[in-house]
């Protein structure tokens, strides 16, 4: 058997290699322009326009509700801003905004869910300690909870639009300055988010004990001004000594019988 019979038996490891690698090559960056072009164009128009649609079919109501969101007044960065509260609006659709089955507005929470989570491979994951960093308890309407949510929605599009990979920034050391000023503000200020209403809620009976006293204490004197006049009317007035009337009486009781 000749060299180069036997060479041409032999398994082709030697080539086999590279050209794997190049394949992989060529794939990874194939996956990563469709990714690009994935979050660029991921969040449409209709997608807001659902969110539209659940806000003008909400109905106007005083009530309030209770959800954690972003504090935008610790975390001004607009990028993080939105890391943290994309991740807050899914547990949002999870937990809050609930509608009854098969019913128009929850057929558009299970697609807005679903793109939430096709939206998760444009984002990147920070330290899973700072998750309750810059996050508080808001108290607002459905109304106002579905705004923030679309007001979310909308600006991220928009980063999306200008860069792809704008939301895998670090934003570890934003969320650790917000940890840092909440620590300082439990110290200085500790808060009760119920205070509010308890003081509400004491206020109003005292308000309406002060005016029904009040209200009393009028309808009284009233009541014993107007028993005092009759007596002024009904007593007889005084006649002045000298007048015509008590001469004619002093006259007859001298006369003689």
């Amino acid at each position: 058997m000749t060299a180069r019979s036997a060479a041409g038996r032999c398994p082709p490891t030697t080539w086999l290699g590279p050209l794997l690698l190049v394949a992989c090559l060529l794939v990874s960056r194939s996956t990563t322009e469709e990714v690009s072009e994935n979050c660029s164009h991921m969040i449409g128009n209709g997608h807001l326009q659902f969110l539209q649609q659940l806000i003008d079919s909400q109905m106007e109501t005083s009530c309030q509700i209770a959800f954690e969101f972003v504090d935008q007044e610790q975390l001004n960065d607009p990028v993080c801003y939105l890391k943290k509260a994309f991740l807050l609006v899914q547990d949002i659709m999870e937990d809050t905004m609930r509608f009854k089955d098969n019913t128009p507005n929850a057929n558009v929470i299970v697609q807005l869910q679903e793109l939430s989570l096709r939206l998760r491979s444009c984002f990147t994951r920070d330290y899973e300690e700072q998750d309750k960093a810059c996050v508080r308890t808001f108290y607002e309407t459905p109304l106002q909870l579905l705004e923030k949510i679309k007001n979310v929605f909308n600006e991220t599009k928009n980063l999306l639009k200008k860069d792809w990979n704008i939301f895998s920034k670090n934003c570890n050391n934003s969320f650790a300055k917000c940890s840092s000023q909440g620590r300082e503000r439990q110290h200085k200020e500790p808060s009760d988010p119920q205070l509010p209403g308890f003081v509400f809620r004491l206020l109003v009976p005292s308000i309406i004990l002060v005016l029904l006293a009040v209200g009393g204490l009028l309808f009284y004197r009233r009541r014993r001004r107007s028993h005092r006049e009759p007596q002024t009317v009904d007593s007889p007035m005084e006649q002045p000594e000298g007048s015509p009337l008590t001469q004619d009486e002093d006259r007859q009781v001298e006369l003689p019988v």
